[in-house]
């Protein structure tokens, strides 16, 4: 159903991202936050703007869910780091849209779990839409480059990144960094760490309009030769500190999609992979064959002293592009939608002038 700005928002956790994504909303007059969940007690009963570190905003963050709920907002900006079925069905089936970065792009990485998402959209009449930066809005990228070519024989996206100064155990450990570079568990570990990748595979293939056969990752590793100090972890020398995870879309034994992330911690990697420069190079082999290259830089004035602000510029581009699809996104019918169900998504709101 569509409808006229503003867009009455609820935020859904203050975390990293959380936080970008509040000060995207409260910047851009498209948006009125309504109200914010508090994951953890201790945030209950604080401002939202006090939380992430603006000027105050009027809203008060809560733990109570029904009282969240009851406000009956467009949508939820959904932003913890893994997502939760149960929570998600028990917004979708109370009518409320949701935006979300943790790990969803299709669903299917969810099992059962995927029917229940979709199934709660069709009771509360309401839409589900995943994205970030990469997966998300690099792999729209992708299909916006295949649209000059009147033959596509494959796309790859490859991701490199040295995530040295990225201190997040909570999503590295489960992509099997920092388990012994012998062990038996390394490619399931992967597997299920990544799967979202695999879900990207699946959007691209959609765009393509292509029926895959099967998606794959193969996964490759490096270890540390010395133990490797992360600050709020240490990876012990002989132990992986380099992922390399390639996600294969594959049809009559051809690869047509295939997404690549390989990422790198610390100078002590065997074999030493390595990355020339932080970001993403998309080719779309075909007539013609395509080739993007996409990274980031800081505005002139951006300021940053320490790494920890530097990296506020990752939680920016994982925050922004469900923002920007908020009204698509209402508007759409109900069910999980992806890139491919919405008309392009437009900027609005967001220009300094």
């Amino acid at each position: 159903m569509s409808k006229a700005a503003p867009y009455r928002v609820v935020q859904w956790t203050t975390g990293n991202v959380g936080k970008s994504s509040v000060a995207a909303l409260a910047a851009n007059p498209n948006y009125e936050i309504v109200g914010c969940y508090a994951w953890s007690p201790e945030k209950a009963g604080r401002d939202v703007g006090e939380l992430v570190g603006i000027e105050p905003l009027g809203v008060t963050a809560t733990n109570d869910v029904d009282q969240l709920l009851a406000l009956k907002p467009d949508v939820v900006v959904y932003n913890p780091m893994w997502i939760d079925v149960d929570e998600l069905v028990r917004i979708l089936e109370a009518g409320i849209n949701v935006v979300a970065t943790a790990s969803f792009i299709t669903g299917h990485n969810q099992g059962a779990g995927r029917d229940r998402i979709a199934e709660a959209c069709e009771r509360g009449g309401s839409s589900m839409f995943g994205s970030g930066i990469s997966p998300g809005y690099i792999n729209q990228l992708s299909v916006v480059a295949a649209g000059i070519c009147d033959r596509v024989d494959k796309i790859t996206i490859n991701e490199a990144a040295d995530t040295t100064f990225y201190d997040s155990p909570e999503t590295e450990k489960p992509v099997g960094f920092g388990q012994p570079i012998d062990s038996p568990d390394l490619q399931a570990m992967t597997s299920h760490g990544t799967g979202v990748f695999g879900e990207a595979v699946r959007l691209i293939a959609d765009a393509l309009d292509v029926e895959l056969d099967e998606v794959r990752c193969d996964a490759e590793y490096a270890q540390t030769t010395a133990d490797l100090d992360l600050g709020s972890w240490t990876i012990p020398a002989g132990c992986v500190a380099g992922v390399y995870a390639s996600w294969k879309g594959i049809v009559g034994g051809k690869t047509v999609v295939e997404v690549n992330v390989r990422w790198r911690k610390g100078q002590t990697l065997e074999p030493d992979w390595q990355i020339d420069q932080d970001g993403w190079v998309i080719e779309v082999a075909g007539r013609p064959t395509v080739t993007m290259k996409v990274g980031f830089l800081p505005p002139p004035d951006f300021e940053a002293t320490t790494l920890e602000e530097f990296m506020v510029l990752g939680h920016i581009m994982t925050a922004t592009p469900p923002l920007n699809a908020i009204p698509a996104v209402v508007a759409a019918p109900p069910g999980i939608v992806t890139y491919n169900d919405l008309p392009l998504i437009l900027p609005r709101g967001v220009t300094s002038a």
